[in-house]
């Protein structure tokens, strides 16, 4: 059995944040489970507090020399993942993918397969703007998923945050390789339990945006360790994947919007307070709030303006632990500017 204490420390150390690590960027993607960039600075800011020495340009330069990539992968939403993450994680959720597009967007697949491959002539001459896409009579509901599609930089950038220039993903990253749909899940898996493990099956499923039964064959595969949670729920993880005490030290550290380890699949690991999670995430700010960990928990939310960081506690804070965040929200600060 695993109490909250101990799945929280082991997602802080997944995520790499008990320790910033000096690492490959996209090594360090991979280690968090990729990231999710609707805003596109979140990227910057989550490496900023995962990576040691990590400088600003560093992810778009990554993006340039397609190391990592930015595309609309899991739960539908953007993700930066590495460019050897890329063409799995797609197979993985393609399938599910195309029964959300028919269920919620009601698509005609016919239509969507025929506006799919006039888009794929479309961009053979390289990237366009979304706007010359819908110009054209292109941007139909799905062809998105019908098509692989990924963000090609300047946009999607800390430089230029809206991304919308779209490139054929074959081109961009490679040809899709041969490889099976089970064998994809199994690394969409492996991915998952090492970022956010151990989890129940429940949570694999809702951070892939699929079903459980869609990943039934993956994880009857895989060789995989089971513990239970203080409520008797089954857990999975990997072999040898990191378990620290649940005493260990954990120091102040800021995330960005959106921040994957604060979704509701990591809830068990007790990061975010359901007291607090409405304060994060409510309908008059759909990026959600920016925030700060106390002790691997969210404490406040931080903002920048004016070349400083300002806090907003959710509550009093020890004055040693108010030295620490000043010290970490100059060092943020810097970044910004």
């Amino acid at each position: 059995m695993l109490t909250r204490g101990e799945l929280n420390r082991a997602l802080l150390a997944r995520q790499l944040l008990l320790e910033r690590r000096r690492l490959p960027l996209p090594r360090a993607v991979e280690q968090a489970g990729c990231l999710q960039t609707q805003y596109a600075p979140s990227g910057y800011i989550g490496l900023w507090s995962r990576v040691e020495g990590f400088e600003r340009d560093a992810l778009t330069r990554a993006l340039d020399r397609r190391s990592l990539v930015q595309a609309t992968l899991m739960r539908n939403t953007i993700h930066v993942v590495s460019r050897a993450d890329y063409w799995p994680l797609v197979i993985a959720v393609r399938g599910e993918r195309m029964a959300w597009s028919r269920r919620v967007q009601r698509s005609d697949e016919r239509v969507v397969r025929r506006a799919a491959e006039r888009l794929q002539r479309f961009l053979a001459d390289g990237p366009r703007r979304q706007q010359e896409i819908a110009d054209a009579g292109l941007w139909v509901p799905g062809v998105g998923i019908w098509l692989d599609l990924v963000r090609v930089p300047p946009s999607g950038t800390w430089e230029r945050r809206r991304a919308d220039l779209f490139g054929l993903a074959e081109r961009w990253v490679g040809p899709e390789p041969e490889l099976g749909e089970d064998e994809a899940r199994e690394h969409l898996v492996r991915r998952y339990l090492g970022a956010f493990g151990p989890a129940p099956r429940r949570d694999i499923a809702d951070w892939a945006g699929m079903s459980v039964g869609a990943l039934a064959v993956a994880l009857e595969r895989m060789p995989l360790r089971r513990f239970r949670d203080e409520d008797g729920r089954e857990l999975l993880d990997l072999p040898r994947a990191p378990l620290p005490p649940p005493d260990t030290p954990a120091p102040p550290r800021f995330l960005p919007t959106f921040d994957a380890t604060l979704l509701v699949h990591a809830r068990r690991t007790g990061i975010l307070a359901e007291e607090h999670r409405r304060r994060i995430f409510h309908v008059r700010n759909p990026q959600s709030e920016r925030t700060f960990l106390v002790d691997g928990k969210v404490a406040g939310g931080w903002r920048y303006d004016g070349g400083r960081i300002t806090l907003e506690a959710f509550g009093r804070l020890p004055r040693a632990v108010r030295v620490e965040l000043a010290k970490e929200a100059e060092r943020l600060a810097a970044f910004h500017a």
